[in-house]
């Protein structure tokens, strides 16, 4: 049972991010502008974040961590927040899924960068072919037979991949150096600083009989569950799943996406979009297999909400 625990864990993470984007999708921007949400969610999430202080000791952080955290909380908190809440306003929760799919893709690419990994062929073809995939359903926003996409809103989602991969890269060692407790009250707390002068007029003005009406399971399922819980639910799978495997559950998400944004009416899913997300997932998987061959490289290759 304790093998399989944290396995659980990773499918109950990976449902929960697959519903986000119908959700989101359907509350943004017809019920809640998504700058309400943006600061509505980081001040949920902050006050989840300061429950386990109840019945455990706050973790000392020293002076220099502690700005990088803050950072965090700007990168991941509200700058990933912008994006994928904008994006998601604009354009179809089944692209958002497909395109979110290739941060395993960018962390190779920033890895290599800075020095952490290096290319091969295996895992140059897949970067090619996964990258191909991505830029066609970002791209495909522009075309008129996909009335639920935008191009504009394509491309937020691929921005939020490519803030989710920055911060995978670049703080993987000041997240492993403190408890996630103390990670997430740090980064969320910070960010819910920065993001509520700004959400506070839009919050304001929102239709709150119209979201209790018509929006209230999906507004509240949207405002609370995706970032907290789901993220504790991955760190504590990490302790015992190799990242590369975790990885694998990621697909789960655009499948889960694409029935549940069909179910509601909220999308439609086109021939063409098979065909590309197909190219990304064969990337992907290329890149996954070249470290099965030379395990000494591993990867960080699973993202945050």
């Amino acid at each position: 049972m304790n093998r399989l625990k944290p396995h659980l864990a990773l499918l109950l993470c990976n449902v929960v991010w697959a519903m986000d984007y119908p959700f989101y999708n359907y509350v943004l921007p017809r019920y809640i502008h998504p700058m309400a949400l943006v600061s509505a969610s980081l001040v949920a999430t902050a006050l989840l974040s300061l429950v386990p202080l109840l019945w455990q000791k706050a973790e000392k952080v020293s002076r220099a961590d502690g700005r990088k955290l803050i950072g965090a909380g700007l990168l991941i908190g509200v700058l990933r927040k912008v994006f994928i809440m904008y994006g998601l306003s604009m354009t179809s929760p089944i692209d958002g899924s497909i395109i979110d799919t290739i941060v395993p893709l960018l962390v190779l690419m920033l890895s290599v960068a800075l020095g952490m990994d290096r290319f091969t062929k295996l895992k140059v073809a897949g970067l090619v072919l996964g990258m191909s995939g991505a830029v066609a359903v970002v791209l495909a926003g522009a075309s008129s037979a996909h009335a639920h996409s935008h191009l504009w809103g394509n491309v937020m989602i691929f921005l939020c991949a490519c803030v989710t991969s920055f911060y995978m890269v670049w703080f993987k060692r000041l997240i492993a150096k403190y408890r996630i407790t103390t990670v997430l009250r740090w980064t969320y707390c910070a960010a819910a600083v920065m993001a509520l002068p700004i959400g506070i007029g839009p919050i304001v003005h929102t239709d709150f009989a119209a979201i209790a009406s018509h929006a209230l399971f999906p507004a509240l399922f949207v405002l609370v569950v995706p970032t907290y819980l789901p993220n504790l639910m991955l760190n504590y799978a990490l302790k015992t799943v190799p990242a590369t495997v975790s990885s694998i559950y990621t697909y789960l998400q655009p499948v889960l996406a694409i029935a549940v944004s069909i179910g509601m009416g909220l999308d439609k899913l086109h021939a063409d979009t098979v065909i590309f997300a197909l190219v990304i997932f064969a990337g992907v998987g290329l890149v996954l297999r070249s470290y099965a061959v030379k395990p000494k490289y591993p990867a960080g290759l699973k993202s945050p909400s």
